[in-house]
């Protein structure tokens, strides 16, 4: 169960459209290292190191360590935890009334509004 703080954490953390390009390049390169995706933004490391804290922090990040480096990795969790969260439990009901006004549009025997 995600928790209002957890979730505050995420939207936080994906509120800043830096942060979620370096979860687009974590998507596609797994095990990133720190100094690689620091490459792919026109910011400092520093600033990369503290977009990274709040992701981390979000848990949308995990790093791992490997010698001197740190291995970076995507964890989509919290973000599907907030989608089961409102788009599952309404989306069942939303996709049956679509459903139904869909048939009864096309005039379908059975459908009544």
């Amino acid at each position: 169960m995600i928790t209002e703080q957890n979730m505050d954490d995420v939207f936080h953390a994906l509120s800043h459209t830096s942060r979620r390009q370096m979860l687009d390049v974590l998507k596609t390169r797994p095990g990133c290292a720190v100094g690689e995706l620091a490459k792919e933004f026109d910011v400092s490391r520093i600033a990369v190191m503290n977009h990274l804290t709040v992701l981390e922090r979000a848990g949308l990040v995990i790093s791992r360590r490997s010698g001197r480096t740190r291995q970076l990795y995507l964890n989509v969790a919290p973000i599907q935890m907030i989608h089961e969260r409102w788009v599952d439990e309404y989306g069942a009901f939303w996709v049956d009334r679509l459903l139904f006004i869909k048939a009864a549009a096309e005039d379908k025997p059975g459908s009544q509004l």
